[in-house]
């Protein structure tokens, strides 16, 4: 469902400050598989997910979904392939809305625009039956504003938004990061249970080392701009954070002094 061949990216080229930020990335990712990406700040986790959404360009390489080659393709265009929830609970919905309008927009994305009905009465419906799904009663909120819920609340709506129309591609940038402890793990299990649901294709970012070996079929660590690891079958069910921080080393020849990871 994804190809990634011979990406790289650099920053503030021909300056001073050039800085490669991915080196040649390969990656490829079946139906359904569902891979967490791991890596200290500067390793190129959140960059690689903005190439694939076409928010950066790339230096070289090429980008497949599906059948698509998206290499060249615009963001607005590559967006209809790929569903995206960011770390900052305020990116994604319309705070300033309704819940049921914000769905209503994810709803319509990539059809045609007409003169029905913004929200017809089998939308909410839907709209319903898909926010009871999610355990949190927001199903009786519909008419709510989405500037009224909770961090974790916006970031389950934002989850079901981006899903709401089957995503090729689903793309998690550390979407759980700025949540309390209890509100993270209530988010990744709806995330866990969501992607199951559709079988999607998924790439979630982590700061998180427990999370990262806990959650989804394939572990991916990434450090100056490669790919040093990637654990997936029995080599990943064995893997406990301690083996994980000595095969950092084994693979980087450097010890991991990334406060951020050491301490989740």
């Amino acid at each position: 469902m994804l190809r990634i061949n011979n990406l790289s990216k650099t920053f503030n080229k021909g300056t001073q400050n050039e800085k490669k930020v991915l080196k040649q990335i390969n990656l490829t990712l079946a139906e359904g598989e569902f891979a967490v990406i791991i890596g200290g700040n500067g390793a190129g986790k959140s960059t690689l997910l903005n190439c694939i959404a076409g928010v950066h360009s790339i230096d070289s390489g090429r980008i497949i979904i599906g059948n698509h080659d998206i290499t060249n393709w615009p963001e607005y265009r590559r967006s209809l392939l790929i569903g995206r929830v960011f770390q900052d609970p305020l990116m994604g919905t319309a705070f300033a809305m309704t819940i049921e309008e914000n769905l209503a927009m994810a709803l319509a994305k990539g059809k045609s625009r007409g003169l029905q009905p913004g929200i017809r009465r089998s939308d909410k419906r839907v709209f319903r039956d898909r926010l009871a799904q999610l355990g949190l009663g927001l199903e009786n909120r519909m008419s709510d504003k989405v500037g009224l819920l909770s961090g974790g609340q916006r970031q389950a709506l934002t989850l079901l938004m981006a899903t709401i129309v089957r995503p090729s591609l689903l793309m998690l940038d550390e979407h759980t990061a700025a949540l309390d402890p209890l509100t993270s793990q209530k988010v990744l299990q709806l995330t866990r249970d969501m992607v199951a649901a559709e079988n999607l294709t998924t790439l979630m970012v982590t700061h998180n080392m427990a999370d990262a070996l806990a959650f989804g079929t394939r572990t991916l660590m990434m450090h100056e701009g490669n790919i040093i690891l990637d654990l997936q079958g029995e080599q990943r069910s064995g893997m406990t954070v301690e083996t994980l921080i000595a095969s950092f080393k084994q693979h980087s020849g450097q010890e991991l002094i990334n406060d951020r990871l050491l301490l989740s």
